[in-house]
């Protein structure tokens, strides 16, 4: 049964596995109706992406060739706000990567600078499709040598073009098995997300709704938050989460613009 949605005042999005499939060439599954019936009720909205791959503007400019109109804004992604919070902690800072560009291109826009050595004040990670041994075995010296984990987000999986492939959780949980260290955790299931889009778009909780394709970050974090769930079946959950349960689910991102 659906929650009612047209009391909601804002609508919160998972992007992968959602809107979209991949990240080279990704697969259009839907958004423009949903968005343009969130638009013509003049509600809110943001996307709460762990992607720390892409920039927001790459993420922005990809929904807009898919007709997807939402600004930059709207999107927040684990890598931005990885990079926010490492600025407003440590200050104009050095730190070692585990990432990609994107992520890199975020934190240097935080004014922070990146070491290639052992020694960093804090080593952040994000998805590193071409991570080695030698790169891991670099950050586990560099947090021995005194260093903070600070982790985009610990998802197990993301939705791939191909199906569910392996997130930034397992590198985290590498480098902390291998430290003995935990880490900070920016991105979903953390509640960290949510709260600042709340706060940025001046909502109560009860007020919103988050719509995603993952059991263990989008509807495990929105729950956290105190947000109610919707899970999208077009993604790397199908509806079978034992104890994790959303509020409603629905077949497509679309299908939601009959309900708001």
């Amino acid at each position: 049964m659906m929650i009612d949605l047209a009391a909601k005042k804002l609508f919160l999005f998972d992007l992968d596995g959602v809107f979209y499939r991949g990240k080279e060439k990704p697969i259009k599954i839907g958004g423009t109706r949903v968005i343009g019936r969130i638009r013509e009720r003049r509600k809110r909205l943001f996307i709460l992406t762990n992607n720390s791959t892409d920039t927001v503007a790459t993420i922005r400019s990809n929904l807009a060739n898919f007709d997807i109109p939402v600004t930059g804004e709207e999107i927040l992604t684990s890598g931005a706000l990885t990079a926010e919070y490492v600025a407003k902690t440590y200050g104009r800072t050095t730190y070692y990567l585990i990432g990609e560009q994107g992520l890199d291109e975020e934190l240097r826009k935080a004014g922070l600078r990146r070491s290639l050595g052992v020694h960093a004040e804090v080593v952040v990670v994000g998805l590193d499709r071409h991570l080695t041994y030698s790169k891991l075995d670099r950050a586990a010296r560099v947090v021995g040598n005194g260093a903070d984990i600070v982790a985009s987000h610990s998802a197990r999986v993301y939705m791939y073009k191909y199906g569910p492939a392996i997130a930034v959780g397992p590198i985290v949980k590498a480098l902390e098995y291998a430290t003995g260290r935990r880490a900070t955790v920016i991105g979903k299931p953390s509640p960290l997300m949510f709260q600042i889009a709340l706060r940025k778009a001046n909502c109560d909780k009860r007020d919103a709704v988050m719509i995603g394709d993952q059991l263990e970050t989008d509807i495990v974090g929105a729950r956290k938050a105190g947000i109610d769930s919707i899970l999208v079946l077009t993604g790397v959950d199908r509806g079978d989460g034992g104890r994790i349960k959303p509020s409603s689910s629905v077949r497509n991102i679309d299908d939601l613009a009959d309900y708001i």
